[in-house]
């Protein structure tokens, strides 16, 4: 009897978590309109992560496919990291505005235009856009990853 209740228990302290992270297969990868299938702007996504933050764009000899994009990478190391851990890399919500899909629309995300929370990293379709964002990030995360699911699968801005 104990069992099932410490069972009941773990799975009511895990729902909340679960519901916070957006599922990565709904919606398809922002890849811009009249830019081939090139995902992110053909920045390198890990570079957001490394030295100064600051991201640089990918050469076309370091291309990774995933899910059905292309990705650039400024390096073979670059790729091979995102290789192993795309999830880790790719930007949230397909690489779309985060701030138009806690509004429930898809928008094209600018690279240039991020932010990094919590180890994720989110793009907004403009500056003045994600100054609105940048007001209340968990609250606009909380929105959009809720609506993120609602997404269907493979669908993306300009479809």
């Amino acid at each position: 009897m104990k069992l099932k209740y410490l069972m009941i228990a773990a799975a009511a302290l895990a729902a909340p978590l679960a519901m916070t992270a957006p599922a990565q297969a709904d919606g398809g990868i922002f890849v811009g309109v009249n830019q081939g299938n090139i995902a992110v702007g053909g920045y390198d996504t890990v570079s957001y992560f490394q030295g100064s933050g600051v991201p640089v764009k990918g050469d076309a000899r370091y291309t990774v496919k995933y899910m059905d994009a292309e990705w650039r990478f400024s390096s073979q190391a670059n790729a091979d990291k995102f290789k192993e851990n795309p999830a880790a890399y790719a930007p949230q919500y397909g690489g779309h505005c985060a701030w138009a899909m806690s509004r429930g629309s898809l928008a094209p995300g600018d690279p240039t235009v991020y932010k990094l929370v919590d180890g994720k990293l989110y793009l907004n379709v403009n500056k003045q856009v994600q100054s609105m964002w940048l007001k209340d990030i968990p609250g606009f995360i909380a929105k959009a990853n809720s609506a993120w699911t609602k997404i269907p699968d493979g669908k993306r801005f300009g479809d």
